[in-house]
C-alpha cells in the first residue's frame, strides 16, 4: 500500500469512496468545497494495486476564547472504501497524516469521531484542556491531540472547523 498526496485525477474516486463509506454525499461535497476555497489542506490517499481505497483530509481549524484565536488543524473526513475497511488502512492514513501535520508545524489537531478508535493515536477528550466543540456533541466524541509539547497550555475555548463544515 502507498500513502501519497491526492492528485487531481483522484478527485472523483475520493468523492465516491467518501459517499460509500458515509452512505451519503455530504462528506464528498464538503471536500469539494474545501478544495474550491483553496485553503491549505493535507489531503492524502491510500493506494492499493493502483486503486485509491482510502482518503484522509486535514484542514484549518481554530480555538476561540475571549476574542483570541489559536490556529490548529481538524481531521475530517477520513474514509476507506467499504470493501477495504477493517484492514488497517485508516490507521496508516492517520499516522502519515499526523506526521505531515507535525512537519507543517501544526500544534494540535481536533477530531469528531469514535471514542474507542482515535485514542490509540493519542487523541484525548478535548474537555481535558477545557476546549469544547462548536457543535452540540457528546464530550467523549470530540477529541484533541497536542502535536507540540505544551502547545495547548493556557489555551481554552471553543474549537471551530472551517465554515464549510457548517453546511453539512
Amino acid at each position: 500500500m502507498i500513502i501519497r498526496d491526492e492528485h487531481i485525477n483522484d478527485i472523483n474516486v475520493i468523492r465516491e469512496n467518501n459517499n460509500l463509506a458515509f452512505k451519503g454525499e455530504a462528506e464528498g461535497k464538503l471536500i469539494d468545497r474545501l478544495r474550491r476555497e483553496n485553503i491549505d489542506l493535507i489531503s492524502l490517499v491510500a493506494e492499493e494495486s493502483g486503486q485509491v481505497v482510502g482518503h484522509i483530509l486535514f484542514s484549518p481549524a481554530s480555538i476561540h476564547d475571549k476574542g483570541k484565536s489559536t490556529e490548529i488543524v481538524g481531521l475530517a473526513p477520513m474514509a476507506v472504501h467499504p470493501s477495504f475497511q477493517k484492514k488497517g488502512i485508516g490507521s496508516v492514513l492517520i499516522k502519515e497524516g499526523l506526521s505531515r501535520c507535525i512537519k507543517k508545524g501544526y500544534g494540535a489537531i481536533v477530531v469528531l469521531g469514535h471514542p474507542e478508535y482515535y485514542p490509540k493515536f493519542g487523541f484525548v477528550p478535548s474537555v481535558k484542556y477545557n476546549i469544547s466543540c462548536e457543535y452540540d456533541v457528546p464530550e467523549e466524541v470530540f477529541m484533541i491531540l497536542e502535536l507540540r509539547k505544551d502547545f495547548l497550555k493556557g489555551i481554552s475555548g471553543i474549537a471551530k472547523y472551517h465554515p464549510a463544515f457548517n453546511e453539512m
